[in-house]
């Protein structure tokens, strides 16, 4: 067989055993907590390893290898402010709001979770991020079957369509069927090839290039500066690659998982594999990098002209065509693992916290039905809005990823942290970090340009600090001491202080 056959063949086995992994999922789902939260029975390894194959997408095996291999250290910013941020939401959000979302009438998504934890009875809260929700993942949904198009249509010669509709429909089946389990599961499996691939390449590649004084003497070679960290780097810059970080704290599909936990305290070993996938793949991005750009130097009859490409064309390089196949699948899980996250919590929106929120009763069986069938429509209409390849959308994910950082951050943390948060304060606040997002960010004339030294500061900065501020100020004017809420608060306090010593005893 010819090595792309052999590609060919190794995708058609992993895309399987994800349709099989959602078949099981299946058998396991029977009503709709089990549909949008798994019925919260996720063990902390794959509610870590899917929060972070969730979150990383294509980007970790792609974009930083090849901003790395373009431009050097200073390109990793962005990595050391993601794995900041999640060590963070790890550890002050997770254990909280798994408690919380219990306490707070066993909430299963985080709109209703806002709505119970604040006593609102007006539904504004809650319908207001259910739609910040619904907007920004139907956006992120269809940039994510863009680039499955692409992935498809570089790596197999195949057209962009083809692509599209084939990885589209795999990721829905399993999604629409096995609901959140599924989601999770596959994200664990996805999870465990991404950080395997990320290791073996730049483990093997050493030894081909000559180790690590070759690697170096190579690199510094290029351009002295390659390893620095601050070379070329700006303040501004700087800030805003670290302020991804930020993002984590309200980004849905992340925080779903913190909810999902068997418990509370199972957030401190979630935390600990966690951080230790994303260390591992995100050190491994960087040195693929490194050494592909050594090996490169030394081939120079096989360079590369995409940098982006770096991962692929050393997994293809070192490894026989059946090893390289399933380099090309961690490639894929990473986008699959993304859209199917962002699926599910999207129809948990649509769902639970639109339809349901009219007052619609329905049974176990008729809920499940429609959570399947809100997946197959926003599948629909993000299939529809990337059927004609268009950059722009691809674009839109740093913008999505501020836009749920500033309007649902803030409240997350305030909502864990601050008894004397109201929904007057959170609806105020989510409003204005939203709309903050969205005037400052890449699509605004107000907002200026990336390149201005001022208005480039990555949106999240500003509508995360007015969010914050807003829900602060109004929050203060419309306080009223409510004993059941505070009552709550103490039950979900005391719990945190359980979980405290029990990790110091560890």
């Amino acid at each position: 067989m010819s090595p792309l056959a052999w590609q060919i063949a190794t995708m058609v086995v992993y895309l399987v055993a994800m349709l099989l992994v959602g078949w099981y999922s299946y058998r396991r789902t029977h009503d709709l907590g089990d549909y949008m939260l798994g019925g919260r029975d996720l063990p902390p390894s794959v509610a870590a390893l899917s929060a972070g194959a969730s979150d990383m997408s294509g980007w970790l095996l792609m974009g930083l290898p090849g901003a790395i291999y373009a431009s050097g250290l200073v390109e990793s910013w962005i990595a050391v402010g993601l794995t900041v941020g999640a060590w963070a939401n790890w550890k002050w959000v997770a254990p909280r709001l798994r408690a919380y979302s219990e306490v707070a009438n066993d909430s299963i998504t985080v709109p209703s979770f806002f709505e119970n934890r604040l006593h609102d009875r007006s539904r504004a809260l809650r319908m207001t991020s259910a739609v910040i929700i619904l907007v920004f993942f139907t956006f992120y949904v269809s940039s994510g079957m863009t680039a499955s198009g692409v992935f498809y249509q570089s790596s197999f010669g195949r057209s962009y369509e083809e692509g599209l509709l084939v990885i589209s429909a795999v990721t829905v089946a399993y999604t629409l069927f096995g609901g959140f389990l599924a989601v999770s599961y596959t994200d664990f499996l996805q999870g465990v090839m991404m950080v395997a691939a990320l290791v073996a390449v730049p483990l093997v590649g050493l030894f081909v290039v000559g180790g690590l004084g070759e690697v170096s003497s190579t690199v510094r070679a290029v351009d002295p500066d390659f390893l620095s960290l601050v070379q070329g780097a700006t303040v501004v810059g700087v800030v805003s690659s670290l302020a991804w970080g930020l993002g984590y704290f309200g980004q849905p599909h992340i925080i779903t998982r913190f909810m999902a936990l068997r418990s509370a305290d199972e957030a401190v070993a979630g935390r600990r594999i966690g951080i230790g996938w994303m260390i591992f793949s995100v050190t491994g991005a960087i040195c693929t990098a490194l050494v592909g750009l050594t090996y490169f130097r030394q081939h120079p009859e096989l360079a590369i002209t995409d940098p982006e490409t770096v991962y692929i064309r050393m997994g293809q390089i070192l490894f026989h065509p059946i090893i390289a196949g399933f380099m090309l699948a961690a490639v894929l899980a990473a986008i699959m693992s993304t859209m199917s996250s962002q699926l599910i919590v999207t129809s948990s929106a649509l769902v639970e916290d639109i339809y349901r929120a009219f007052g619609k009763a329905s049974s176990d069986t008729r809920n499940v039905l429609l959570g399947r069938l809100a997946v197959l429509v926003v599948a629909l209409i993000a299939g529809w809005l990337a059927w004609e390849q268009n950059a722009t959308i691809l674009r839109l994910v740093s913008f999505a990823w501020a836009g749920f950082g500033g309007a649902l951050g803030p409240i997350v943390l305030l909502s864990l942290y601050w008894r004397k948060l109201t929904w007057q304060g959170a609806l105020s606040g989510m409003i204005v970090g939203a709309l903050t997002v969205g005037f400052w960010g890449p699509s605004s004339t107000w907002g200026g340009t990336r390149e201005d030294p001022l208005f480039g500061l990555y949106e999240i900065v500003p509508g995360f600090a007015l969010n914050l501020l807003v829900a602060v100020v109004v929050s203060m004017m419309t306080y009223r001491r409510n004993e059941a809420l505070e009552g709550e608060f103490d039950a979900m306090r005391t719990l945190g202080h359980e979980i405290k010593a029990e990790e110091k005893q560890a």
